[in-house]
């Protein structure tokens, strides 16, 4: 089925969330906190457009397997390693660009083993590589499809405006970044203290 420019930027908002919150799901396990991940609204677009760009440039496991006359195994390894390096790659570039620009280190991976610079290590591009290929396998042409059930304006309208809003937040809080040369933390909510903290901009 061919989905709609309309299906994809939707897709991109509905991702972008997922992105925001297994952010702030893995902060809350590994640091007992949660914040606003340095934008103004809960999406963080990177995930979207890079999960989308990779369905449409390098497809899914399961297009692979048609495609490909190895071992379901071997295409399913195949598939995690270039997750991994399309991973890695993204986050250096990502992380030294926001350093240039913004003068502060976005992330910090020096504590994790088998870093490369910072911006990316071996366990998290792993981890994240795993979650791409599982969310490939079974959740994106199913989000696909649904989304393009909706009506056709409804869906119109709810792509162009979101897609909008993400896009205005991530430049808003990226020339806030720039110009403060500090993250853009806005509230952030501690569990061990049972603690919100609010920050001004």
């Amino acid at each position: 089925m061919k989905y709609t420019a309309a299906a994809y930027l939707l897709t991109i908002t509905i991702i972008s969330f997922l992105g925001y919150c297994v952010e702030n799901i893995w902060l809350a396990l590994t640091q007992q906190y949660i914040d606003n991940r340095n934008m103004f609204f809960p999406f963080l677009l990177g995930y979207g457009l890079t999960v989308v760009g990779i369905y449409l440039i390098f497809g899914t496991p399961k297009k692979w397997l048609r495609k490909r006359t190895a071992s379901k195994l071997l295409v399913y390894l195949a598939y995690f390693a270039l997750m991994i390096v399309i991973v890695s790659i993204g986050e250096i570039i990502l992380g030294k660009a926001v350093e240039y620009f913004c003068g502060f280190a976005y992330w910090n991976y020096e504590k994790v083993p088998f870093h490369f610079t910072k911006y990316t290590s071996v366990p998290t591009s792993m981890g994240f590589a795993g979650i791409i290929e599982f969310f490939m396998e079974f959740l994106m042409e199913p989000i696909l499809y649904h989304v393009q059930q909706l009506p056709k304006t409804t869906l119109q309208i709810l792509a162009i405006g979101f897609i909008i809003l993400l896009v205005s937040d991530y430049l808003i809080s990226f020339r806030i970044m720039y110009y403060n040369k500090k993250p853009n933390r806005l509230w952030k909510y501690q569990f061990v203290q049972k603690q919100f903290i609010r920050y001004r901009i």
